[in-house]
């Protein structure tokens, strides 16, 4: 009787190597299903960035006359401001920039159409760019906790806000200041008239990358819940970090008087300021995992 049961036992339990063999299937699907999902992902982020860049394209010359070449124009709202601003502080035209007349010309064959092409699917790029971290979100999301990822929901539309912010500050302060001084600035016997190409890469240099060193507040935030950053390191370089700030503005401006650099320089340093409270709640909340872990880990 026992040995049927013992028999009976055995019909019902598959081999080990059997359930060894089905779980590392499970394993492989769910990773295929996953590179699936993030390939669907990828898919829907770019498909939206290339319809907006086709959309741009199909109305570049709008997208040229009102954006791309709105800084060098003088009539740009920022040299309006700086001039009544200027004039507000009794600074007389001290920090009233306009930059000079100066028309761009297309050397390359086919440079102009190029150039459409560029410039449209990077604005289309730069619209989207919400929309790509909210899709890339969405597959971190599938792989986390519930909790976790109210976290990442969060941080998306932080990012997506400082990335903004960043691209306006370049594109309203940085672009104008210096367009208005390296195309003031002139040598006996040259002409200043750059090409198409050169303007729109140096409209990126100034646009992009401020969006991206803008991200600089998430960075140390999660630099800080690893353990690898403090509110009290920071304080303790914020000297350096307003020599930096100031040399970094010194380059980026590279004009005669100190106002403009200290206008560039400003929100840089309200940026590093608002890491150091970004950090100092990274850092609480890295410590408060710390004491759970070592509360749930402590000897009986």
């Amino acid at each position: 009787m026992a040995a049927n049961k013992e028999l009976v036992s055995n019909k019902k339990k598959p081999p080990k190597g059997k359930l060894r063999a089905k779980d590392n299937a499970e394993a492989e699907f769910s990773i295929w299903d996953k590179i699936d999902q993030l390939r669907m992902h990828i898919f829907r982020s770019l498909g939206l960035a290339a319809g907006l860049g086709i959309l741009f394209f199909c109305y570049h010359k709008w997208l040229f006359t009102a954006v791309i070449f709105a800084p060098s124009e003088p009539d740009f709202i920022s040299y309006r401001l700086s001039c009544a601003l200027s004039k507000l502080m009794g600074a007389g035209e001290l920090i009233c920039f306009t930059p000079p007349v100066f028309h761009k010309v297309a050397i390359g064959f086919g440079e102009s159409f190029i150039m459409s092409i560029e410039v449209s699917f990077l604005a289309g790029l730069l619209v989207a760019f919400p929309y790509i971290l909210w899709e890339l979100g969405a597959f971190i999301g599938s792989l986390i906790s519930e909790q976790q990822r109210k976290s990442i929901r969060a941080t998306i539309v932080v990012c997506s806000f400082l990335f903004a912010i960043g691209v306006a500050f370049g594109y309203f302060l940085l672009a104008p200041v210096s367009i208005s001084w390296l195309m003031g600035y002139t040598v006996p016997g040259v002409e200043n008239t750059p090409s198409l190409s050169s303007y729109i890469n140096y409209m990126v240099i100034f646009t992009l990358p401020m969006g991206l060193i803008f991200q600089l507040p998430v960075i140390c935030y999660f630099v800080a819940r690893l353990g690898l950053l403090s509110e009290e390191s920071m304080r303790t370089y914020r000297r350096h970090a307003i020599v930096g700030i100031l040399t970094l503005a010194g380059i980026i401006t590279p004009t005669v008087d100190g106002l403009t650099q200290l206008l560039v320089a400003f929100p840089l340093y309200l940026l590093f300021e608002l890491s150091i409270f970004v950090v100092a709640k990274g850092r609480r909340q890295y410590e408060a995992e710390e004491g759970e872990w070592a509360t749930d880990n402590a000897p009986v």
